[in-house]
């Protein structure tokens, strides 16, 4: 009899662990499947506010212009409001200053395309803003990376950084790209 409760409680114990164990590969995968969606959604918007500019300084937005910055907004507030009921504090954080910095970007981009902007909202403090979202996304994504544990350290030396450029790293360009009248290098 007390060897059957032994064995009973060992089969149990396993039992909790195993299920332990899946459950932390669930929210683990759960996690990344987040993450890697809203590290898109927000390059994609960016993109779209990159895009967006563009257009604004070369011609009066149209409806279909609008409509696909709306639904790539749309998209990434979906995602965002997912990695708040997700993510750790320490992914949070860092997303929370993309998110805020998304949503002023947004703002004035909306402001000058109703033709309504505040003072010293122009095409260039928009390009500004915009091309600062960059360096957040890569580190919400550092951030992401570290919770999942893919760093890409290994044996203690850190990651290389990428070579590639980020987009929109080319800033005396993206500047000169929206240089108002009167504000360029000879006014």
């Amino acid at each position: 009899m007390l060897t059957q409760r032994g064995a009973d409680r060992a089969k149990r114990r396993e039992l909790e662990m195993a299920q332990a164990i899946q459950e932390a590969r669930e929210n683990r995968e759960l996690r990344r499947r987040c993450y890697s969606e809203l590290h898109r959604d927000a390059r994609q918007f960016a993109t779209a506010l990159s895009r967006h500019l563009y257009v604004l300084r070369d011609q009066a937005p149209g409806d279909e212009d609008i409509r696909v910055l709306e639904e790539i907004k749309g998209a990434y507030r979906d995602r965002w409001s997912e990695a708040l009921m997700i993510a750790p504090d320490a992914v949070v954080v860092p997303a929370l200053a993309v998110n805020e910095t998304l949503t002023r970007v947004h703002g004035q981009i909306k402001r000058l395309e109703q033709g309504n902007p505040r003072p010293g909202e122009n095409l260039r403090s928009a390009a500004a803003a915009q091309h600062a979202l960059w360096p957040l996304i890569d580190a919400m994504r550092e951030a992401m990376r570290r919770d999942l544990g893919v760093t890409g350290e290994a044996e203690g030396a850190p990651a290389p950084r990428s070579s590639l450029p980020s987009p929109s790293s080319n800033y005396p360009d993206l500047v000169r790209d929206f240089t108002e009248p009167g504000d360029g290098p000879n006014s």
